[in-house]
This record gives structure tokens, sequence and C-alpha cells, in this order.
């Protein structure tokens, strides 16, 4: 059949799977969004009020649902406004197509109105990227880019499309969906040979203090069954990344919290005391080894993950393990002796009731109470989706994350602004889940005009604002390790969160006192189709802790 290159677009969007996108129009992608006319009841569009918002959208759907995301914008600065989210998405490994439209091919390089090179600037953040000028090449680029964004380690992928290719009519030939259901993603099972699993295996049966360390790859590989079993099997603790909360159930006796500059005192006491660390699905960041002169000391590393270029980036490896992570640990399991670190087990539970989280409560509005309140109320059974800073480490803290893709933060990253589009793409992903955005007053100004999003389509979402009036976690760092100078941390500007909220044609409430957080909380949640703001205010001095100072050991912290 004859379709123009906007219609083969869309044709092989719906062909991959895909029922929602995120975008926003302009005019390189005007004949796109025609098509998207068209297509209306096939595919969804939600219009955000930012190209940000859209791709942060499309990032957030994807974490939520395991799908691919997908995010349109116009050539030049709508393209990139995109971005900041693509590069989200790349360094947490999540799979995302982001379309541009470009100028037509008879004007690329001449400085033309709205032209950027957006393939060049988005090289480095991306797994790959097109720019298409040839509408016969289009749909074979759609259906590739989808696999390479899904495949492996997954990851964003750019198509930039020249707005006359949009137009071009060639000839469309339909991929059937039983073809894309079989083969959308290439398997990656590297060859670990059983010399391999075997020794892998022994070490793990003879180590004396062993502990994991599951990251946000487990919950990405589907893995989460198979480290819980080798976690009981063998009776090892499990301390995880930011990304791999949920990874491991937060309510499990062998779960510890997480390692390393936010960890807790058990999980950076264990790692430390440790004769053989198990990575899973990590990347061994900054914020996780912080001296890596010193972290685990006495341990010998095991790293078991799919992508080749993380082993040894960071620390020195003795048992490399690339593939797929699932297929692994199912053959390291079979080979696992059951329940040879008991004592160990024991030593680490004594820690647990020794040194647990907690904070002081003095009558004041704090806001772990808060985190643990929404956690009490949702029955743990909510997305939660954080801003960046104190807010994104109170809800890893004190919300306890049973399964995969239940938190979704910006890790790698590390984007203010980003939980507001994330949890509007979560909540259209997962319709019958509760989604709530546990943000900072900071973060949440950046992008708080996607709250025009949330009331357009009755999403019932949260927005669980903890507002100290300042940049917390930069405050924080000024207290702690440049002698109180406040430079530009304090935002208190006046702003009437809770009118902002009504402005928009959303419900806002305000909390000031701990008494008020419970029946805030169930008001919220008994919305079904408009989004609440719930104003926390809490004081500019609370802290995130424990906290390892910067550039020592993650056994030196501050508690």
């Amino acid at each position: 059949m004859k379709l123009t290159g906007a219609e083969i677009l869309i044709e092989c969007l719906i062909e991959q799977g895909v029922d929602t996108v995120f975008g926003f129009p302009g005019g390189a992608v005007l004949n796109i969004y025609d098509a998207l006319y068209k297509a209306k009841g096939r595919i969804r569009h939600i219009l955000t009020s930012h190209e940000q918002g859209a791709a942060h959208a499309a990032d957030g759907y994807a974490r939520a649902t395991g799908k691919t995301g997908v995010c349109i914008a116009t050539s030049g600065p709508g393209a990139t406004n995109l971005v900041t989210g693509i590069a989200t998405a790349y360094m947490d490994s999540v799979p995302m197509v982001a379309i541009t439209g470009q100028v037509a091919t008879s004007l690329l390089g001449k400085d033309s109105f709205q032209e950027v090179d957006i393939a060049g600037i988005t090289m480095p953040i991306t797994k790959h990227n097109y720019i298409v000028k040839d509408v016969t090449k289009l749909a074979k680029t759609v259906r590739e880019a989808f696999r390479i964004a899904r495949e492996g380690r997954p990851g964003p992928v750019l198509i930039d499309i020249c707005k006359d290719v949009t137009a071009a009519v060639t000839d469309y030939e339909p991929c059937m969906l039983k073809e894309t259901e079989e083969a959308p993603v290439k398997k990656f099972s590297m060859q670990v040979s059983d010399e391999q699993i075997n020794e892998a295996a022994e070490i793990i049966n003879l180590s004396k203090r062993p502990v994991i360390l599951s990251g946000g790859g487990v919950s990405i590989a589907g893995a989460n069954e198979e480290v819980l079993e080798l976690a009981e099997k063998s009776g090892i603790p499990v301390a995880t990344t930011l990304m791999g909360l949920g990874s491991f159930p937060g309510t499990h006796e062998l779960f510890m919290g997480l390692v390393g500059m936010h960890g807790t005192r058990t999980s950076n006491m264990a790692v430390s005391e440790s004769d053989l660390f198990i990575a899973i699905g990590a990347r061994f960041s900054d914020r996780v080894i912080s001296d890596v002169t010193k972290f685990a000391p006495n341990a010998r590393i095991m790293h078991i993950d799919i992508d080749p270029a993380e082993i040894g980036k960071n620390v020195n490896v003795h048992y490399p393990l690339v593939g797929n992570i699932r297929e692994i640990l199912k053959r390291i399991n079979a080979r696992i002796v059951k329940d040879v670190h008991r004592e160990w087990c024991k030593t680490v539970s004594e820690w647990k009731t020794r040194f647990p989280l907690k904070y002081s409560q003095n009558g004041m509005l704090k806001p772990q109470f808060v985190v643990e309140k929404i956690y009490e109320k949702t029955e743990g059974k909510a997305i939660i989706t954080t801003e960046v800073g104190q807010n994104q480490l109170w809800a890893a803290q004190f919300y306890k994350f049973t399964s995969p893709r239940q938190f979704i933060s910006s890790g790698g990253l590390g984007t203010m602004g980003f939980g507001l589009g994330a949890c509007i793409g979560a909540q259209l992903g997962c319709p019958n889940r509760k989604v709530i955005n546990i943000a900072g007053d900071g973060s949440f100004r950046m992008n708080c005009n996607e709250l025009a999003t949330a009331v357009e389509y009755k999403l019932p979402i949260i927005i669980a604002l903890l507002n100290n009036g300042v940049l917390g976690m930069v405050r924080q760092w000024q207290d702690l390790f440049y002698g109180g100078r406040y430079s530009e941390t304090t935002i208190e500007r006046g702003t009437d969160f809770v009118a902002l909220a009504r402005a928009y044609g959303a419900e806002g409430i305000n909390v000031t006192k701990p008494e008020e957080v419970e029946p805030a909380i169930e008001k919220a949640l008994a919305s079904r189709d408009r989004p609440v703001l719930i104003n926390f205010v809490i004081d500019k001095d609370e802290k995130v802790l424990p906290i390892v100072p910067p550039g020592a050991p993650i056994s030196d912290l501050i508690d």
C-alpha cells in the first residue's frame, strides 16, 4: 500500500505495540501530527506542557510498564528540550525512542529556521541515533530503533526525520504482529561457561561473609525472583543501589537497605566486613563505592552484568560473569548449597537491631514521618516517583519497596524536575495503580507546569511536596562541609503551592502539623479523577542521614 512517511511512522509505532506517545507539536512535525489525528482510537497522544515533560513522561511510562517509552518533538528548540530527558533515560538504562522533526533535506546545513544537529547533540547520550532523509528507509529505521532500545542493556534511541520525508509517499509493507511479538528483542546470552558458573557457585558456597548488591539491572532483566532465591537458599544479606530498590523485597529479613553515601550503617558495615561482594546488575557508582581503595577491602568481587563495558570500569573484578542476569543466576542457584551462612546472617541481623534508620520526633512535622504514613496508607503498594535531592532519599529510606518498577527516580543523572512528568507517564501506563510523586519544592517548581497535563487527562496522581523553602541537599552539604555558608540555596519566594495547584485545576492541601498528615493523605487517595498536591511544610535544616562525607570510606558515616 502507498502511505506517506508520517503514516508509515504511525503504523510502525502501532506494530511495535506502542499505545501511548508523549509530545508537543511544531512545524517540522505537522505531518506526523496530522497522521496522529487520523489514527485516533488506535494510538493515544498525550500533549504535555513542555517537551522535557514529554521525555520524562515517556521515561516514567517505560520504567513503570517495562515497555518502550515514546516521545515526539519538533525541530530546533523542541528537539533540544528533549535532551535532559534523553540523558536521564540513558544514565538509568531506560528503553525510549525519541522522535524529532527536522528541516527539509534541501535545507539541511544552511542554518535554516529551527535547525539543529540533534543527532550530533545526542550522540553521547543515546544507544544509537538516526537522521532519516529517505522515506523508503523509514519503516526499517523505526523497527531497528525499537530493537536497539530494548535489546541487551536498554537505553534511548533517537530518530530525526526530515519534514519532506514525512510528506513523501512510498510503498509500505506491514510487519505482522506475530512476527513483532516473537522477535522484538535480540536475546543477549553471552556464553558464560559451565566452568565459570561452577567456580562462582563454589566461591559463594565457601565464602564466610558474602553480601549481595542488587542493582537496577535486576529489575530490568526480570531477575528479582532469582536474586531472592540465591539470597534465601544460601543465606546472604542483600543491599541495593538506589535504582535497585524493589528488586529485593524491602520487608525481607535479609534486606539491609541502601549501600553507599546514604546507605544504612548495617549495609555499609556488612560490605566493609564481607569476604565476597556479589554485584548483580549494578555499575559501581561513585555514590556506592566512595573511596574505591577502601571499598569492600577484604572481599573478592563478583560482578554479574549484561554490559561488558561495566566490568572492571570502577572496581577490580575477580569473577566477571557477562550475560543475561536471569539465566546466569538460574544456573548458579542450581549449584548453591543451602543455608551455609547462618552465623553471618545472625551478625547482620544484630546490626540491623542496633543501627536502625531513625529520626528525632520532637513534635515537628518530619519528612520521614510523612513518607512512613504514605507507605502505611498505601499498604506499600503504590508506585512512587521522586524528584531529586533530600525528598528522593527520604522516599528511598522510609518507603519499603517490595516489587520491581515500584520506585521511579532519576539515579544516574540526578535530574531535578523529573518526578512530575515521570509520575504522569507511570499513571498513564498503570491506570489501576496509585502513583505518588514525592517531591521537594526546589525540584517541583522546575516542571510544575505539567500539573496542567495531569489535570487535562484527569489523572489521580498525588504530589507529596516536602516543602522546606530551600535547596535541601545542597544546603545540607553547605552546612556539613562548607562551614554553613548558604550560598543561593534559600528559595523562600512566597509561592503558595496550594493556590498554584488550584489555579491549574488540581486539589491543594496544606499540612503543617503531624496530626494533619493522615487525613490529608486519606483525602488525596480518595481522588479518582483529579491530581492532588499536599504541601507538607517541613524544617529547612532537616537532614538526610546517614551520610558518608565525600572521599571517605563507606564505613565512615555521619548519623
